[in-house]
């Protein structure tokens, strides 16, 4: 670090000796000079340094952005705080852990926490018995160490947009008092959304080392459970769409789908047709943009795919797991890969980012809305979408890669010192066709590449070197990118 301040600081020297002597120098040297010495003083900022400066020339605001946008169905309250002093409130002894599928009583908490504990493993289990949860519940938000959030992927991607005055935000999904209180004063609640309780999720922190009892934590992670019907069973889902007439959107937001997997087989069916039905009443010339989230069943995401849902959505935001377990479930591109190993592959995440679309999305045969694909990973974010649909995507990719960085900082502007550049500097475009061959530029951080009518928009995230808050970081990012897309009349 010293020797680039070094580099700097003679860099500088050179160029005010270039004034001085500038009237004895010919134009055309001084020119050559100049450009020479100004290209070395760029080089040697930091490759950070440099991908923020030019994010900040490509973020522009597109011409036509949203006025008024609708978000649900999701929504709770996240209650994070100590594991073990919340079993301590409790009243709980340490026990050996044993794990449970489902939580029926606080010793079954009692044991299943140990068990992941003593695992530094993450897990999240249904509570229930909803009155004893109700009792936890109430003794953990009235914790003196417990910090309470808003919860719920609608809900937080509701919020991010309210940051923007110029926005109106209308949330619609299980909204009680504390969260309502929670929420931005920008944020418009229907009153039939409004519920008596909150849907609490607990989320039991412990780090590394910690020990309660005999059980001693290898690793920082958290245990997270809950009693929550109303998000289970999309409740909202007729609601949200039914008040949408009211509000008049430029723009839909639906997240919550995931949340049916705690359901038996057949309500989760019947209720997935009774979404689709309702998805499909929302007028279409407003564009719907669905966030996915963790899921486990192939055959539900499967349906998800194939009955209807992706293609009466404009746009999908997913993840590095999400996007590996959706062409996994539909035997799509490199589905025999297992896992990711490091760094998500650039070229296999673009090949099954463009069989989504070309399978899926909108064609001059097909019947589908789909156009748009924003995937996020911890290194860089991909915009993918059909030609002709959708613009300023550049400013967008490098929007939502700028919110990951703040919001993973807690700072308001990128604080370079903080962050570092995880992103392959060299990388392929595709493994299933003759690739191009991209050399990563910081001082041109947004890359772009076209395969079949569909464009790609790549930019590397500068990661956070000590995350302060990465819940809900993923929606946080798709709202971002969403408030700097246009979408262009069909």
């Amino acid at each position: 670090m010293w020797q680039r301040s070094v580099c700097v600081g003679l860099l500088a020297v050179a160029l005010g000796y270039l004034c001085v002597l500038g009237p004895e120098l010919p134009p055309a040297a001084l020119r050559q000079l100049s450009a020479s010495l100004l290209g070395t003083l760029r080089r040697a900022r930091s490759l950070e340094a440099r991908t923020v400066a030019a994010w900040q020339a490509a973020i522009v605001r597109p011409a036509r952005g949203w006025a008024r946008v609708a978000v649900g169905v999701n929504a709770c309250v996240d209650v994070v705080l100590s594991g073990v002093k919340l079993l301590e409130a409790l009243g709980l002894e340490p026990s050996d852990g044993k794990n449970h599928a489902v939580l029926n009583s606080r010793q079954d908490l009692r044991e299943a926490f140990a068990h992941f504990m003593e695992r530094g493993a993450a897990a999240e289990r249904f509570f229930s018995d909803a009155e004893a949860f109700h009792d936890i519940a109430r003794t953990a938000s009235e914790h003196p160490a417990a910090q309470l959030y808003v919860g719920g992927n609608a809900a937080l991607i509701g919020q991010k947009l309210a940051t923007n005055p110029d926005l109106k935000i209308l949330l619609c999904g299980p909204v009680g008092p504390k969260l309502h209180e929670l929420l931005d004063d920008n944020v418009v609640v229907p009153p039939e959304s409004m519920q008596e309780r909150d849907e609490f999720h607990l989320i039991l922190e412990y780090q590394a080392g910690e020990q309660w009892g005999q059980v001693r934590a290898p690793a920082a992670n958290r245990f997270i459970f809950s009693h929550d019907l109303s998000n289970g069973a999309l409740n909202m889902l007729e609601v949200f769409v039914s008040s949408l007439d009211e509000f008049q959107p430029d723009l839909v937001v639906l997240s919550g789908l995931h949340m049916m997997e705690g359901q038996s087989k057949e309500m989760r069916h019947r209720r997935l047709m009774e979404a689709v039905a309702s998805i499909s009443d929302i007028p279409t010339d407003i564009p719907i943009h669905l966030e996915l989230a963790s899921m486990t069943d192939q055959d539900f995401m499967s349906n998800i795919m194939h009955q209807q849902v992706f293609p009466l959505v404009n746009s999908i935001g997913l993840n590095e797991q999400e996007l590996l377990f959706l062409t996994q479930s539909a035997a799509g591109p490199h589905a025999s890969l297992a896992s990711w190993s490091g760094i998500p592959d650039v070229g296999v995440v673009s090949d099954i980012l463009f069989w989504i679309l070309k399978e899926h999305g909108k064609t001059a045969e097909r019947a589908s809305d789909l156009t748009r694909i924003h995937f996020h990973t911890l290194a860089y974010h991909i915009l993918a979408t059909v030609d002709g649909h959708w613009g300023n995507q550049a400013a967008a990719v490098a929007a939502g890669a700028r919110a990951a960085g703040t919001q993973a900082c807690a700072t308001d502007t990128i604080d370079t010192s903080k962050v570092f550049l995880k992103a392959p500097l060299e990388f392929v475009t595709s493994h299933t066709e003759a690739p191009a061959k991209i050399s990563l530029d910081p001082d041109k951080p947004v890359v772009q590449w076209h395969r079949e009518g569909i464009s790609f928009h790549f930019t590397p995230v500068l990661v956070c070197k000590d995350p302060v808050r990465t819940v809900g970081l993923g929606d946080a990012i798709s709202a971002e990118g969403l408030l700097y897309s246009e979408v262009y009349p069909q």
